[in-house]
């Protein structure tokens, strides 16, 4: 069974860094797409920031220059490195996996930028 566990959330003030991480268990990243999605109260999820099949990345345009997203391949880990965090940022943050079959989710960790 795949299992995705996000941390690294929490509560930061205007232009602080977090890093998040997202370890999987289950099945070995490989060469799959992986991703970090964020959600805020009253909108939709959204796409921050993708490392593609590939390997190419992709940043949405409000986070480039500021967010980092890297793999860690011997751990099986996922990173986020959020620099200069702005209020509009906060949100819940989720890992996902894409495999041909499926998408997998991990269950979220929380971000609040706030003075």
């Amino acid at each position: 069974q795949v299992q995705l566990v996000e941390s690294g959330g929490g509560l930061v003030q205007p232009g602080q860094s977090l890093r998040l991480s997202c370890t999987a268990s289950g099945k070995a990243f490989s060469r799959d797409a992986l991703s970090w999605h964020r959600q805020a109260p009253g909108k939709q999820r959204e796409l921050v920031a993708r490392i593609r099949s590939g390997g190419s990345l992709v940043y949405a345009d409000s986070v480039k220059g500021r967010f980092t997203i890297s793999r860690d391949s011997a751990r099986n880990t996922l990173y986020l490195l959020m620099n200069s965090l702005k209020p509009e940022d906060t949100a819940v943050y989720y890992c996902s996996l894409h495999t041909p079959s499926r998408v997998y989710w991990g269950q979220g960790t929380q971000v609040t930028v706030s003075s």
